[in-house]
């Protein structure tokens, strides 16, 4: 019997192929993007996914001004922050930080996909957002995939 197949094979920082791919939410719903993105940047697509390790994809996601939201939740949906002073708390509805900011919101709902401690912010680090069809990552070559491709 070959015991060197059983053995489990945990990545670490030098033995990750981390690789770029582009992502048009073009159209999208802004949930099932987030979803997708968030699989991407923390690895889980890859077989020899850790944990504890950044092992995922670096995600560029244009037309960020394009995502769709269902129902009523340009109008109903709300971003709480709170800036720190007394009766500082501020919310934005989405129809309003997507006037203002539409590569916020695919931002947040990414953010709030990834794990809430050190690893995550690593994690949200390999994601860039740009409105309109351009960025400037063209040198690293990223893999245009779609969203029904990555599960």
């Amino acid at each position: 019997m070959d015991t060197l197949s059983f053995k489990t094979k945990s990545a670490n920082k030098a033995t990750v192929d981390k690789k770029w791919v582009v992502i048009d939410a073009n159209s999208e719903v802004l949930g099932r993007l987030a979803t997708g993105v968030a699989f991407l940047i923390r690895g889980k697509h890859k077989t020899d996914f850790t944990p504890h390790v950044d092992c995922g994809d670096y995600v560029i996601v244009i037309n960020a001004e394009k995502v769709q939201l269902t129902g009523n939740k340009w109008s109903d949906k709300e971003y709480v922050r709170h800036t720190g002073h007394p009766v500082g708390q501020r919310i934005v509805k989405a129809q309003e930080l997507m006037a203002k900011k539409p590569t916020a919101m695919v931002e947040k709902a990414v953010k709030g996909m990834l794990p809430k401690n050190t690893l995550g912010r690593q994690l949200f680090r390999n994601l860039f957002v740009y409105e309109g069809e351009t960025h400037p990552h063209e040198a690293q070559k990223p893999e245009k995939i779609s969203l029904n491709s990555i599960k």
